[in-house]
Formats: C-alpha cells, sequence, structure tokens
C-alpha cells in the first residue's frame, strides 16, 4: 500500500497518544499539588508510591515525540513530501512560540514578567519537528536510522559538560546537557528538554508510520517483536549497568528500593535506557490495540484527537484550581502568580504546601474529567472543518 492510500486517522494511535495525555496530567497535578520538598526519584527520601507515580508517567513525552513523527506520515496521504516539510517547519515554530507565551504566561505560570522560562515540551517537540522536516526528504527507513542512531549513541556525549565549552555552553545545554542558557538578575532561561535525543525520537516515529502501510497482521508482528525487543534491551543493558545512562542502579536496603534504583533512569535527557523503558511497552501497547480499540478505551481517543488543545487546557485547569484551592486555604494566592526558582517549578509553594497523593489522584480525575466536555466539542470542530488552520491546534 504507497503511502497516498494510508489511513491518515489511525484509532489506536489516536487512543495511546490520549491514554499517554491522560497519564501526563497526573504528573503535572503532582507538579502543582504535590509536595515539592522531596523529589519522586530521590531513593533516599521517596517513598515507593510517589516513586511510582512518577515512573509510570515516564511513558508520556517519548510516545507523544514517537506518534509526532508517525502522525506526520500518515499526512503524505493527503500532502506531498515538500507539503509536509513546510507544515512540519511551521508548526514547529508555532509550537516555540506557544511555549514561549501561551503556555509558560497561561499555563505553567500566571505572570509575564519573564523571571524564570523553562524550555520544556512544546519547545522540544517544536524543533523536532523543524528537523523532521529537513528529514522527511529522505526515505522513511533512512529517517528511522538516523532517529535510531542519535538514541544509541547520544549517551556517548554524557562526559562533555557546557562549562567545558565556553561560549558554546548555552548551545550544548539547548542540544544535550539541561540547564541554564540566561541567567541574569532579572531572567533567568533554563532548559530542561535538551534536543538530541527528543528529535532522534520523533524521527523513529516517522518511520514507525510507514508500518501503517502494511497489512494489519504484519503490522501487529512487526510491533510485537518491536517492543519485546526494546523491552528486553532495556533489561539486558540495565542490568550490565555500564552504557546507557549516567547514573548506574545500585543495591538498596530493601528489594523494593534496589527494584526502584533499577527502573531510575535518566529523563533530562532521555538515556538510551529511559528510552527503551518507555518505547518497547508503548509499543506493545500499540500492537494490543491495533486490529480493535477497547471501548474502555473511546475517551482517550478523544483527547487524542486534539492533543494541544488538551495540553494547553489541562495546565491552565489545574493551574486555577491550584489558585482557588490556595486561596480558600490561606485567604490569598498571590503565590500562584509569582515565577517561581527552577527548583520549585512550576509555582512557589505556599508554607505548608503540598497534598497526600490521593488528593493528587482525586484532583488528576477532575481536571481529566473536566476537561472531556471541550476536548469532544473541538474535536467535532477538527473532523468537520477543513479551514488550514485546523492543522496548528
Amino acid at each position: 500500500m504507497p503511502p497516498s492510500t494510508v489511513r491518515s486517522r489511525v484509532a489506536s494511535i489516536d487512543a495511546l497518544r490520549g491514554l499517554v495525555m491522560i497519564l501526563m496530567a497526573l504528573d503535572h497535578t503532582r507538579d502543582f499539588f504535590g509536595a515539592t520538598a522531596v523529589s519522586p526519584t530521590d531513593l533516599t527520601r521517596t517513598t515507593a508510591a510517589l516513586f511510582l507515580t512518577r515512573w509510570i508517567t515516564h511513558i508520556c513525552a517519548p510516545t507523544f515525540f514517537l506518534l509526532t513523527g508517525t502522525s506526520a506520515y500518515l499526512t503524505l496521504g493527503r500532502r506531498t513530501v515538500p507539503q509536509l516539510s513546510r507544515l512540519l517547519v511551521t508548526r514547529g515554530l508555532w509550537l516555540i512560540a506557544l511555549e514561549l507565551t501561551v503556555a509558560r504566561c497561561f499555563g505553567y505560570q500566571f505572570n509575564v514578567d519573564y523571571r524564570l522560562t523553562l524550555l520544556v515540551v512544546l519547545w522540544a517537540l517544536g524543533w523536532s519537528m523543524i528537523g523532521l522536516g529537513a528529514l522527511v526528504r529522505l526515505p522513511p527507513s533512512a529517517v528511522a536510522a538516523i532517529g535510531a542512531g542519535m538514541i544509541a549513541f547520544h549517551n556517548l556525549l554524557d562526559p562533555i559538560r557546557p562549562a567545558a565549552l565556553g561560549a558554546f555552553a548555552p548551545l550544548w545545554s539547548i542540544l544535550h546537557a539541561p540547564g541554564v542558557v540566561l541567567s541574569t538578575p532579572a531572567h533567568t532561561v533554563f532548559v530542561a528538554y535538551p534536543l538530541i535525543p527528543w528529535v532522534g525520537v520523533t524521527a523513529v516515529g516517522f518511520g514507525l508510520g510507514a508500518l501503517y502501510a502494511q497489512h494489519g497482521d504484519r503490522r501487529r508482528r512487526i510491533l510485537l517483536v518491536v517492543g519485546v525487543t526494546l523491552t528486553t534491551a532495556f533489561l539486558v543493558l540495565r542490568a550490565i549497568n555500564v552504557y546507557g545512562d549516567p547514573v548506574r542502579w545500585s543495591t538498596q536496603p530493601s528489594a523494593v528500593f534496589t527494584t526502584l534504583s533499577f527502573l531510575n533512569a535518566t529523563k533530562y535527557p532521555p538515556s538510551l535506557l529511559f528510552l527503551l523503558m518507555t518505547l518497547g511497552p508503548a509499543a506493545l501497547v500499540l500492537r494490543s490495540i491495533d486490529a480493535r480499540t477497547p471501548a474502555f478505551l473511546s475517551p482517550s481517543r478523544v483527547y487524542g484527537k486534539v492533543p494541544l488543545f488538551y495540553f494547553v487546557g489541562h495546565l491552565t485547569l489545574i493551574h486555577l484550581l491550584a489558585v482557588a484551592v490556595c486561596y480558600a486555604r490561606y485567604g490569598t494566592a498571590h503565590w500562584m502568580f509569582e515565577s517561581p526558582r527552577p527548583d520549585q517549578y512550576p509555582i512557589t509553594p505556599p508554607p505548608g504546601w503540598g497534598y497526600s497523593l490521593p488528593a493528587v489522584y482525586a484532583l488528576w480525575i477532575t481536571v481529566v474529567v473536566l476537561l472531556y466536555p471541550a476536548c469532544r466539542w473541538y474535536a467535532a470542530i477538527k473532523a468537520q472543518r477543513g479551514a488550514w488552520w485546523i492543522s496548528y491546534f
């Protein structure tokens, strides 16, 4: 089946994308409402429940970047390669602009002082789309090979520290090592999502899109092999404990925490092992719902059809809930409008702020449920209208 006849809307892709976006809301709800004094991945202070709450959401960003590339391939049924390249570049620039304006000022933070700006998901996704816009003129297999190479070998760059590069330190932070790229008394800009591995994941996703030109049974066999291979590769490489992550696992005081140490792969930037650990299960989920999407995932398909709308909406809603809770508890909510320190992001926590995991989970479910009617409404608009601007939201 040539690319021109591949379906541009695949139910299993929408369902998986929506599923990880639902989980993403859990992570961001914890960011706003959880106890900020304890890092979920600090094994000296965390609990198993807090660690796993963070760990289960690790699948979100890799899967989202992967499916961005896959969705780009599927649009070849409606666009030529040059048209797709232009769309990816312009849409990538649009996402970068949204990161610096709407997401920063009306999502993560409720201010426009720009005292602190973090370059996170939309920033990296925008640049990944721009990079893919340059690569799509190559055969999909070549694009996937380039992406796989970036994923497999970028940890060889770990010993290079930005400080060793002098004036080029900010560039290296943008490409590979998270860090401050601008620091003045008035403004700080911090890169949390370096680009190299994320561009690689998006490129691999583009190659994955070619599977949807295959017969369903063959596609599911390949997805099964890919999922099992990546997951097994994670287990083997992590056990060897030599390459693939800058932080080695170690024996802990209990078997439970030793297991957590084994699973505690590095996200910033996403190490080879982090990506194997997340993309392997993602491929297996994609395979399991490829033939038929279960009825209980129907709501996730709605979210998956409007990813940008959901992303901005859920950040704003979570932050608004934090303002309401803060005002009800303290009689004021000025903390929720102040630029935090980078280690407190996304909010300046009021004294004694931080709620239990059951409260965080309850708020998360509330956010997801409240967003559903708006997402369903916008998904219907996207399905009915063919205006050019629809593809940018």
